[in-house]
Parts: structure tokens; sequence; C-alpha cells
């Protein structure tokens, strides 16, 4: 431990206030851009490593279809869920998180579940991951959390001590954290697991009514995972596993199935929902919310080059269409601005003009100039507006409805917002057995190295949220009394 404290600082030298919060209109309040703090880290952040992704650097991805079999227009006026058997092209990239595009397939890792759907009405990206949840709920904890999962600055290794210290000191990854060191940590392949929108959206239908929505797309070829010793051992043998699979599924018209569902919670229900529903680290109960299956969305055709289409191949939770709208869920609110920008940086800023990215609609933009600039940069019609030569306008029709906000601008304790171990406790419970004994292996063998004092300290953390999951981890590690 460091003798002699050190005031954190913005790159300009100010001194930060708050490295935990996030600065909202209110405690569950949407972000407000005067949070220079916050911008600057996610902007750093973004630009550390070049040219692979700084996070889901490895990835595989294949085209595909979303095809509507069921009615939720009375939810929302998207016009890719307008009529039953409606059909949207899209294209799928799956990744792990933490390592780089030559790691291994295999990684304990949550995996990157990345959608993008072609509409009518522009492309609409669904960016989520294999989990409901996440490690953190404020943005501020993003790019110090992702560097505890990366190197060591000083042996360039991975570190147990870096991400259990950096877990046990943030009890609010506790329910990830046991999603992760589950069997669901190793999925068997891309096409056995789940994806999930994570974050809370909005819904808007043809009467400008919200609706809160989370997305969860089901795997019809069934749910499989390695234990870690599989892992560990296919590792070795054959690390580009997963991406391989994919491949070859398709290849030989295998092609793999999810079914899309949505939870719809009317907007007035947040206020009193019995935990904060724009909380990353949260789930809502089935049985408050269930699912409400929108379409069956099935990958068919493999790229023809991986570089131009799965490396170029460019997300952001920003790219929404009407109908299909943000909320306050602050994680979001971050990616908003951090993914388009990583994006601008990593690829150019006229990336969107790509092929694997080009929407199949028109576009009609006063953006002009860039490096590799290849689509003609709109000749000679006017750059700028208004004018007065036909150039495009707004359209005051696609407004969304107002949210009504509430409270003062502030930097709220993210640790105040609500109970971090039950949720947890709850998924151990609904283990089976033999799951819950893969659970307790996996996490005393991540943590034989790490030490006591974190141990401890993280072992705290799971007897809060059972005690037999946090007695077993104890015992497991030799550290009963």
């Amino acid at each position: 431990m460091a003798d002699q404290k050190k005031t954190l600082t913005t790159s300009s030298g100010a001194p930060v206030e708050d490295n935990q919060n996030s600065l909202s209109a209110g405690p569950r309040g949407p972000l407000l851009m005067e949070d220079h703090a916050l911008i600057e880290k996610m902007a750093v952040f973004n630009r550390e490593r070049i040219p692979e992704r700084v996070v889901h650097a490895k990835g595989a991805g294949a085209y595909g279809t979303l095809t509507v079999t069921g009615d939720i227009t009375q939810y929302t006026k998207a016009k890719l869920f307008a009529e039953m058997g409606k059909k949207t092209e899209c294209f799928v990239r799956f990744s792990t998180v933490g390592g780089e595009s030559g790691s291994a397939d295999t990684a304990r890792d949550p995996r990157g579940f990345a959608m993008k759907f072609y509409t009518e009405e522009g492309n609409w990206d669904l960016v989520g991951n294999n989990t409901p949840v996440f490690f953190i709920r404020d943005p501020m904890k993003f790019d110090n959390f992702i560097h505890s999962q990366k190197r060591c600055p000083q042996r360039h290794v991975k570190s147990p001590t870096m991400m259990w210290d950096y877990w046990s000191l943030s009890p609010e990854s506790l329910h990830q954290v046991t999603i992760l060191f589950s069997d669901r940590g190793t999925p068997k392949s891309f096409r056995h697991m789940n994806g999930y929108g994570s974050h809370t959206f909005s819904l808007i239908n043809a009467e400008g009514k919200r609706f809160w929505v989370k997305f969860h797309v089901k795997t019809e070829q069934g749910v499989a995972c390695f234990t870690d010793a599989e892992a560990t051992a296919l590792a070795g043998t054959d690390p580009d596993h997963a991406t391989r699979d994919l491949f070859a599924a398709i290849d030989k018209a295998d092609f793999p199935r999810w079914r899309v569902h949505v939870q719809i919670m009317p907007e007035a229900d947040a206020a009193d929902y019995y935990v904060n529903p724009f909380d990353l680290t949260k789930v809502w109960r089935h049985s408050d919310y269930p699912l409400i299956e929108v379409g069956i969305l099935e990958l068919n055709r493999n790229p023809q080059n991986y570089f131009a289409e799965v490396e170029q191949a460019a997300f952001s939770p920003s790219n929404i269409v009407p109908g299909i709208g943000f909320s306050p869920d602050k994680v979001l609110q971050g990616r908003i601005l951090s993914y388009a920008d990583a994006q601008r940086y990593r690829l150019g800023v006229n990336h969107e003009s790509l092929p694997v990215n080009r929407p199949q609609c028109p576009v009609h933009t006063y953006h002009r100039d860039g490096a590799m600039r290849f689509d003609g940069n709109s000749g000679n019609a006017p750059n700028y507006e208004p004018n007065s030569f036909g150039g495009p306008q707004e359209d005051p029709s696609y407004r969304q409805p107002p949210l009504s906000l509430e409270g003062d601008a502030d930097r709220y304790d993210q640790k105040s917002d609500g109970d971090d171990f039950s949720q947890a406790g709850d998924l151990y419970r609904i283990m089976t057995p033999d799951q819950q004994q893969q659970l307790v292996d996996n996490i005393v063998g991540s943590m034989g190295t790490v030490p006591e004092e974190i141990q401890r300290r993280q072992i705290d953390h799971f007897i809060k949220a059972d005690s037999a999951y946090g007695r077993r981890i104890a015992e497991g590690l030799g550290l009963e009394g």
C-alpha cells in the first residue's frame, strides 16, 4: 500500500471530487454532458489501444434475418415489428470481452452478443452480452473495471489479485460474478448461449406512449457449457473453437436460431418497482413482467472476408430507430457516447459508410470530409442547415415523448442505490447441487493466489448473498475461522 495519499486529477490537473458516481439529474435521472471527468475517462479509455477493439477484440460474425412472430405494435411503432412474418436483415457479432484478438474462445469471460438490424428507418444496434446483468451500474467505473481484468502493468500477465481486489471493493459486481464463475462463464459455442440487451431500453407506440423494455434472445440450440477443465484443455488444442464452430454450422446449412423476447414495464411502474429498474446489476422478475415472444433470429450467411465484415463491423447503442429509445440507465447513457466514439477513433469518422455498417435505407446528413471518405462526399449539395437549396430537414413527427425528471444535479452515491446481494443469492439457490459445486470450485480456483485480506473481503459478499455460498468458498480456501 502507498504511504502517501495522492489526489486524483483529470488530465489537465483538476482535482476529481468523485470517481465512483456520474453526474445525473436526480438519483435515477439521465447523465449530464457537463460531467467532463466522465467524458474524459471514456474518451481516453477508448484511445488506449490501437488498432483492435479495447474490449471485445476476439470475435466472430454472420448475417441473418429477424422474422416477426409476435405482435408488439401496442408497445412500439418501430416498422421492423409492424406486421407478423416481416423479415429484417441483420449482422451479428459474438465476442469475448477481456482478451486480445488472439486469445482463446473458451476463456472464462462474458460474451458479447451484438446485433445490427438493417431496418427501413435506419440501423438499429442491440449491443448486448450473454448475461442479463453486468459488473457495474455507473459508467464512471468502467475503465477501472476493465483495467482490473486486463494485464498487470508491470508483469504484463492477467492477475487474479487485480480482479478480485476490484470485485471485493465493488459489491455491486456480485450478481455478474456469480454468473461468470458458473458454467455459463464458459459457453460451449456462440450458438449455445443466450443473448440479452441487458440494459433497460424504451419502446414508444404510435400514440406516443412510452414503455420500458428488456430484450432477451434465447438460443434454440439449447444452452450448453464447458466445465472449467474442458474449457482450459480446449484453449490449448483449439483456441478458435467457437469461431470455427459458427462458420462451420452455417457453411453446412445448420443455421443457428434464437427466439427474441421482451419484458415490458409500463412507464409509471418504474417509480415503485422493488429494485431500480434502470440498474444494470439487476434483473426484473419474470413473474412480474413475463417474457413476450417477438421473433426468430436466424444466422444463415457467412462473411466472405473477416477483416472487411467482422473486424470492421461497428456497433453502438446510439443507433436506434423510431419506436425504440433509451432509458435513464446510467451505463447505457455512457455507452451511447463511448461506443460511437470508439468506432470513430478505431475505424474513422466515416465508418458507417463501410458496407457492413451501411444502412439499407436512404441516408441524408450534413457530415462532410474526414479520413477515408469514399462515397463522393455528397457532391455539390449544401453542407449547412438551414439552407435554401433543398437540403434535408428535420421532421418533428419523430419527436419522442418527454421524459419527466426530478432531482438536483449531483454525484449520487451508486452504492446506496439498493441491495447488491439478494439477486446473487437467489441465483445461487436455484442452481442444482452440481452447478453450485462447479461455481464454488471455479471461484476457489481463481482466488487461490489472492492475498488473504482480499479473499476475506470478497467472502463477506458471498455470505451476504447466501451463507452456504460464502461458507463453502471459505472452506475451499482454508479460511473457515
